[in-house]
């Protein structure tokens, strides 16, 4: 009897050790997600603007962050600089295209931990039908219950620079700084049944 009682134990904590260790694949929230980028406007002022998330998994294992991944859409729709008549501009064929190109994509490649709550995320970005490998800088913010939801829920923010002109979006530089910074804020949860 003891024995059983044992090995009933025993498989008890490997399948919790196991569910703790199986990459987890949360749903980014749209409206926890802020994709900002800024840039020098020839010298005068550093103008930001915000592309909502349109889609965006991730997927994330603390045991193996090697294993987790990222896949995220951002519709140039969703572009906000405050300014009504920029966004119409950044819209142009001058800049982003959004007609042609109505959207911004990243895709994950490699997650590398840098110990703590930091982490490396190479991927490939997307902007203007060319696509470049870029590097974000994460930092874990929270993982866990969700005080309002329940749900399991994980949150990142994550810094990246890359040159515009890069991408085919050139125009006034350098008056217009090429270098763009990049700052993210994120949350997803753990999608329920049936969504």
């Amino acid at each position: 009897m003891r024995t059983l009682r044992y090995m009933l134990l025993a498989g008890l904590l490997g399948a919790a050790f196991s569910a703790q260790a199986t990459p987890v694949t949360y749903k980014l929230d749209p409206g926890h997600t802020m994709v900002l980028f800024s840039w020098s406007h020839f010298g005068f002022s550093h103008p930001t603007a915000n592309i909502g998330l349109g889609e965006g998994t991730l997927v994330f294992d603390d045991q193996n962050p090697a294993k987790s991944s990222v896949d995220v859409t951002l519709p140039l729709s969703d572009l906000d600089t405050h300014v009504p008549a920029l966004d119409k501009h950044l819209k142009e064929p001058d800049f982003f295209d959004a007609e042609k190109f109505p959207t911004i994509t990243f895709k994950s490649t490699s997650v590398q931990p840098l110990g703590g709550k930091h982490y490396k995320v190479s991927g490939d970005l997307t902007v203007h039908g060319v696509t470049k490998p870029v590097v974000l800088n994460a930092t874990l913010n929270n993982e866990g219950k969700h005080p309002m939801t329940g749900q399991q829920a994980i949150g990142f923010n994550a810094t990246a620079t890359i040159k515009r002109s890069d991408f085919g979006l050139g125009a006034y530089v350098p008056k217009v700084s090429d270098e763009i910074q990049i700052d993210i804020t994120t949350e997803g949860s753990v999608p329920k049944a049936g969504q």
